[in-house]
């Protein structure tokens, strides 16, 4: 009797929605290789755009983007794809925090981040 194949796990897809390539630069090494399917984003129209087509398990949100603010988008993201789980990181202003989180956000982590503090908040989210 033959034992049953071993399935792949399926990777967890991520979306980040980050306009600043060092920052998304980061955040690529700090994920790859964590069983992580990892998109990317850089404006919130492209972001709604993605939504559309595809559902990721989490989204790493930036505050200050190229087209508006992220914390006013953790309410679309909400109302329109309630499973997916949000961190939101900003460096542009601690006051948002509060903000975020009353829209929704899962978490909410202050640049500059540790990649411990980045991983563990993921994997939290997806457990």
């Amino acid at each position: 009797m033959s034992s049953p194949a071993l399935q792949p796990v399926k990777a967890k897809k991520i979306l980040i929605i980050e306009d600043e390539g060092d920052m998304c630069l980061l955040l690529n090494i700090i994920l790859n290789g964590k069983e992580m399917e990892l998109d990317h984003v850089k404006d919130l129209s492209t972001a709604a755009d993605y939504l559309k087509k595809e559902q990721p398990s989490v989204i790493i949100l930036d505050n200050k983007l190229p087209d508006g603010f992220g914390v006013d988008f953790i309410s679309f993201i909400k109302s329109n794809y309630p499973a997916i789980r949000i961190i939101m990181i900003s460096g542009f202003d601690g006051s948002a925090k509060d903000v975020a989180l009353e829209n929704g956000a899962d978490i909410y982590l202050e640049k500059p981040f540790t990649k411990d503090q980045l991983y563990t908040s993921i994997k939290g989210l997806l457990n």
